[in-house]
């Protein structure tokens, strides 16, 4: 789907990038002509800027260039507008180019102070939705939806309702990357009756094909052929090779989630073969997978084993191997980890069912190798970089505003000094007299700013408060690796109607007083408390690399001190609370909310599944995700579950876990 938003985006630009690469050096010719005859104005300019646009899907670097050459022509004609779309451009090329997201986002501020300053809302929306597509990567989510929503509001306001609709299903997948689907169909839907309004045919191929997709992961298969099959059909009738492609790979999909293998098969070759006519290599490597991946799901189902491969297992996991090596091969040269991962550990599975286990061994270890590498520091530093940048530029345009307003003061101030300065003398006497009253009230204001202080830091955590005194903002913050810890007491709401308000706040603040000690020790940071829930998370405000064992540590105290106390509780003969705990690990983005009463908050999809391992615990057990099983299975005794049904997330890997025996540990 990140295809997808790419397409809308750049069409927001004014761009068909379908057309770039099938006519790109044609068109590059041309403009590059134009460039000799043009006069060294804003018409050369604009020729300029066009070429950026136009090599961002061919060659980012010579578009870069470009509208680097257009910049400088732009600032020295003291063009603004000119000024402010070479910035679009550089922007363009490295998001949608080079993904040099830090760089992308400078250059889309630069340009939307400029746009703002002269008034073109136009450009202004197309900057805020090309910044909301960059948070989207960067799985910042609430800053994406915050500035799609902005883009959509100048939209409105002007009547544009193309890209009112581009807007309306941007959020949409913006909702689906949260799982929210019910939402994301809403967007979707509401973006696809604008489309059909406008007879946008190119803009409801897309959204039909994502509605499908969405119901696809709903697991509602015949919802998704409905809307899959109407997209496909848009896309025939367009002659939109990519568009066929893509889809025909979707309906690919959901056959063979479904066990129609023969079905997925003949739609992944259809797909690939365009692929492969196109030069798609993304493309190409993802259907080569897929069929690899199919081909795995054979071996596993002896009517399809039967019907397929006459029950010669060996025969369709050689197949399923080649596919696989030929995907691992595009793959790597492309440079795309995200699918080598999964690449990988297919590979390891089949070499592992044909016995070939020193081969499965290797295949596991590139397995984590590829999947350490997503979650490296350099990502980290490339998220801190945008964020720091975008921080940056908001700060320059902000004191460009002030100086404004000072120039204005300091001529008034020019006029009124004469006067200023017979106040003066007024006042002198005045500050004498306050100079004896502040002196005496210097030590309570001493004391009452270490109470405001001790106060902050039991709100917020220290780096927080540091920041939000010092510039009196604090930034949300994008985190690629946290450990994330939800419990909640089994029957609360039961137990609760059996005794008193008065015991029952009290015997909660005792427990939550005590998960505070706990997770303190672990430098672990409590988010808040929901009723009997309890949130707190490891790897932020300062990122490390232990945060998931430090959890663990965290939730197996926890877990003891509830069973020590549920063992006085009978003893007194009061009723006991029993807790469940859940964790997970990835992304989320940290902030602050609120303005009167301050609370530092964690949004993502890694809450949504911490809160999903909570559910589907057990009272007295700690259930973990794959992504957290896969960081503490060395220093925790973890018992796999298999895959269980969560709420909105289909079938996911879960673990209960405990801490080693003391005769196991070296």
């Amino acid at each position: 789907m990140k295809k997808l938003l790419i397409l809308v985006c750049i069409i927001a630009l004014g761009m068909q990038p379908v057309l770039a690469q099938k006519r790109g050096q044609a068109r590059i010719d041309s403009l590059l002509q134009l460039v000799q005859i043009a006069k060294v104005d804003t018409q050369q300019a604009k020729v300029l800027i066009d070429l950026s646009f136009t090599y961002n899907s061919i060659d980012p670097d010579k578009g870069i260039s470009y509208g680097q050459q257009a910049l400088a022509m732009a600032e020295r004609l003291g063009w603004k507008s000119g000024v402010s779309d070479a910035y679009r451009a550089i922007g363009v090329n490295h998001a949608f180019g080079k993904s040099e997201y830090a760089e992308a986002m400078a250059a889309f501020s630069k340009s939307l102070v400029i746009a703002e300053e002269t008034g073109d809302r136009v450009d202004a929306a197309k900057l805020l939705n090309n910044m909301g597509v960059v948070y989207w990567y960067l799985s910042d989510f609430p800053n994406a939806i915050e500035y799609y929503f902005k883009a959509l509001q100048i939209h409105e306001s002007l009547g544009k309702k193309d890209e009112m609709a581009n807007s309306l299903s941007n959020i949409g997948l913006v909702y689906n990357s949260q799982g929210d689907f019910p939402k994301a169909l809403e967007y979707l839907i509401k973006g696809n009756e604008i489309d059909v309004e406008l007879g946008n045919k190119p803009g409801i191929a897309s959204n039909l094909g994502n509605i499908g997709q969405i119901y696809a992961q709903m697991d509602n298969f015949p919802k998704a052929l409905e809307y899959d099959s109407s997209a496909l059909s848009l896309y025939s009738e367009l002659g939109d090779k990519n568009g066929i492609a893509r889809n025909l790979g979707n309906i690919g999909g959901i056959y063979a989630v479904m066990g129609m293998y023969q079905k997925a098969l003949d739609y992944y070759a259809k797909a690939l073969t365009i692929s492969r006519e196109l030069g798609l290599q993304i493309g190409i490597a993802s259907n080569l997978g897929a069929i690899g991946s199919t081909y795995l799901r054979v071996t596993k189902d002896p009517v399809a084993l039967r019907t397929l491969f006459a029950g010669n297992r060996d025969a369709a996991l050689q197949q399923a191997q080649v596919y696989i090596d030929s995907s691992i091969v595009i793959s790597k040269e492309i440079g795309d980890i995200s699918s080598l991962i999964t690449l990988y550990e297919r590979l390891s599975e089949i070499q592992a069912l044909a016995g070939n286990y020193p081969g499965a061994l290797e295949s596991y270890k590139l397995y984590t190798m590829s999947k350490d590498s997503v979650f490296n520091m350099e990502k980290d530093k490339k998220l801190t970089e945008a964020a720091m940048q975008y921080a940056f530029d908001k700060k320059v345009a902000q004191a460009k505003a002030e100086q404004e307003q000072k120039d204005i003061r300091q001529r008034a101030i020019r006029n009124t000094i004469i006067a200023g300065l017979l106040v003066s003398l007024i006042f002198s006497g005045i500050v004498i007299r306050q100079r004896i009253r502040i002196g005496r009230e210097k030590k309570i204001s001493d004391a009452e700013k270490r109470r405001s202080d001790e106060l902050l830091l039991n709100i917020l955590p220290g780096e927080v408060a540091d920041e939000l005194k010092s510039t009196g903002t604090a930034k949300a913050k994008a985190f690629t690796m946290v450990t994330v810890m939800l419990t909640d007491f089994k029957d609360f709401t039961t137990i609760s109607e059996k005794i008193s308000a008065e015991l029952l706040v009290a015997e909660i603040h005792y427990c939550f007083s005590a998960f505070d000690h706990i997770i303190q020790k672990y430098k672990i940071e409590k988010i808040k408390t929901i009723g009997d829930a309890y949130l707190c998370a490891s790897g932020l405000p300062v990122s490390n690399y232990s945060h998931a064992t430090e959890i663990l540590n965290a939730a197996v105290e926890i877990r003891d001190f509830m069973q020590r106390r549920k063992l006085e509780k009978e003893a007194l003969g009061e009723i006991p609370f029993e807790i469940r705990i859940g964790v997970h690990t990835g992304p989320v983005v940290a902030g602050i909310v609120g303005v009167k009463k301050y609370a530092y908050d964690i949004w993502g999809d890694t809450v949504n599944l911490a809160a999903r391992m909570e559910q589907n615990s057990e009272a007295g057990k700690i259930n973990i995700s794959q992504n957290s099983y896969d960081l503490v299975k060395d220093r925790f005794d973890c018992t796999y579950r298999g895959k269980i049904e969560a709420k909105h997330k289909g079938m996911v890997s879960m673990y209960f876990a405990e801490p080693v025996p003391t005769s196991e540990v070296l």
